[in-house]
């Protein structure tokens, strides 16, 4: 008897692919949406099992997550190793398409003016890819800004981290005053110089106010 199990052979309440059409597809585990994917198991594996040791590859290095590592598995095949990797560039490309792109200041202010009317300064950093698109928006810090609160290493870790190319650092003026401070000025400074060091462009510091914003990059001041 092959110890090969398709999804049909598991349990009705284990089934995923039954899961999904049941609660959703945001219900399933990682493993269980692989399983949906991957249909059936493999010689001495089933389906769930299989499942649970790629997933456990990819949290453990997905970076470097490729076809040679997947066909190391033990009984895997090359077509549905083929078939994984395929599914995984697919989803990349559409999640880079729908990324919000950001081409001026004014785009950064669309994305960021819930923060406009805060009560409090925000100080926000939006990391971007080389074709511009929003990787990620943060909140570095909620207080007065200065140069001794802002420290790069808090801005460029994250901007590492997501592999950058570039970084947008913004912050609401409560006051409503469309003009930078002399601690606005030093902070964007500072963070131009760290940007050079690193390798991570810095390509604007935008104020954001009820009233509208101000760019340093459109003033000339980057």
């Amino acid at each position: 008897m092959s110890c090969v199990k398709t999804m049909k052979e598991l349990h009705k309440s284990d089934k995923p692919r039954e899961k999904l059409v049941k609660k959703g597809v945001q219900s399933l585990k990682n493993d269980e949406l692989l399983s949906v994917l991957l249909g059936s198991g493999i010689q001495g594996k089933d389906v769930r099992k299989l499942s649970r040791e790629i997933i456990a590859m990819m949290d453990n290095d997905f970076e470097s997550f490729s076809l040679e590592k997947l066909c190391d598995i033990h009984g895997m095949g090359l077509a549905k190793a083929t078939q994984i990797i395929a599914s995984i560039e697919l989803s990349k490309r559409y999640l880079i398409r729908s990324n919000k792109r950001i081409t001026s200041a004014q785009d950064v202010y669309d994305e960021l003016k819930s923060f406009s009317t805060k009560q409090q300064e925000n100080f926000l950093c939006i990391t971007l890819d080389g074709a511009s698109h929003i990787i990620n928006t943060r909140t570095v810090f909620i207080g007065t800004l200065n140069q001794s609160l802002v420290h790069p290493r808090e801005v460029f870790a994250d901007a590492i981290a997501d592999r950058a190319a570039g970084i947008i650092i913004a912050h609401n003026h409560p006051s409503g005053t469309l003009e930078a401070s002399r601690a606005d000025i030093q902070v964007t400074e500072r963070l131009k110089e760290v940007a050079k060091l690193v390798g991570i462009e810095l390509l604007d510091h935008v104020i954001l106010a009820k009233e509208g914003y101000y760019s340093f990059s459109d003033e000339g001041l980057l």
